[in-house]
């Protein structure tokens, strides 16, 4: 029903407004009695062999929702009875921002990709918080954090430890979101030396609580294999928790997309099917080359179970969709899930 009825409809408006019909949408039909347990019924699977265990977090299912979708936190209680195992909300940042100027999200239909460059728009830190008081416990709640756009190089580190001390209470574990391409002056957030600093200074504040949170890296699906190799000494040097591979890339090879088109749409991060090969290659590389040293989970252009199941024999211990929710609908989550019980 959703891809021969829904998505050609959706797909026929404005790719952010659309978004945000959705969401109100989803929230109406969620109230609407018996429409919960209906969307549970379709679309949810349970099994204790779906459950996964990883950084002292109990997963119902290795299937999550990745970061960018409910930036705000308003709808991860309402999208939990689509079947997610966890929900990554964010990216939040200190203050609320309109990011960048629209137009900024665009579809590569034969591509079944998304080009955006959104720029970390959100309602800010306290809204998250907000919302967030509302959670039902249904599932794992992750919160990927950043800075504000205008923050000065010298106080980046403060918009992380702001957002991840008051986020603390509420999310079940951070996200450092350092390899967005659509946030301006983030070349330091890529700088090795700064990055063992950044992590160093969110740890120290995650014991000075009584209860630690996991805190993993979001990282970039064009890094070459020396910069692959200087995460996973990162990932040693400091102990983070895991890492997420991948982010958009800024890429544009091999594209259906007319040459006059990408022209037309200008800079931002792709994400979606053209992206697949690429984060499967980066989670791979750093599976193999670290001996599983840390966990890792795997998002870039599942579309299909199939998909999904490629990421996971590559050596992610989760997945996340996001484009592949938007190209595919719900009936994706199920459909992985039912996979990995028949592998």
């Amino acid at each position: 029903m959703y891809k021969s009825l829904l998505r050609p409809l959706f797909f026929s408006f404005d790719p952010e407004k659309i978004h945000h019909f959705t969401f109100s949408l989803v929230k109406f039909t969620s109230k609407i009695p018996g429409f919960k347990n209906l969307f549970r019924s379709l679309y949810v699977v349970e099994d204790d062999k779906l459950e996964r265990e990883l950084f002292g977090l109990k997963f119902k299912n290795p299937v999550g929702l990745a970061a960018g979708f409910d930036k705000n936190a308003v709808l991860y209680n309402e999208l939990a009875n689509f079947g997610f195992g966890f929900i990554e909300i964010g990216t939040v940042t200190p203050k609320g921002q309109a990011g960048n100027p629209k137009k900024r999200l665009f579809r590569l239909k034969d591509d079944k990709g998304i080009i955006n460059r959104m720029g970390f728009n959100n309602d800010g830190l306290e809204s998250a918080i907000e919302q967030l008081k509302a959670n039902k416990r249904k599932l794992v709640i992750g919160g990927n954090i950043g800075k504000n756009t205008n923050t000065k190089p010298e106080d980046y580190t403060k918009d992380y430890l702001e957002c991840f001390k008051a986020l603390h209470p509420y999310v079940d574990y951070f996200v450092l979101n350092v390899s967005c391409p659509n946030v301006g002056s983030h070349a330091k957030l890529n700088d090795k030396d700064y990055l063992e600093e950044l992590i160093g200074a969110v740890q120290e504040a995650n014991n000075t609580f009584e209860k630690q949170k996991p805190i993993l890296l979001k990282i970039a699906p064009d890094l070459n294999n020396n910069q692959l190799d200087e995460i996973i000494e990162l990932v040693k040097d400091t102990n983070l928790d895991g890492v997420i591979a991948s982010n958009t890339s800024t890429d544009r090879t091999d594209l259906k997309a007319s040459k006059e088109q990408l022209e037309t749409i200008g800079n931002g991060g792709l994400s979606g099917q053209p992206i697949k090969n690429k984060s499967t290659k980066v989670i791979k590389y750093l599976s193999e080359k670290s001996n599983k040293a840390f966990p890792i989970i795997g998002v870039g252009g599942i579309h299909s179970a199939e998909d999904a199941l490629e990421k996971l024999n590559a050596g992610a211990d989760l997945v996340q969709i996001y484009t592949g929710f938007i190209y595919e609908g719900p009936s994706l989550i199920k459909s992985i899930n039912k996979a990995i019980l028949n592998n």
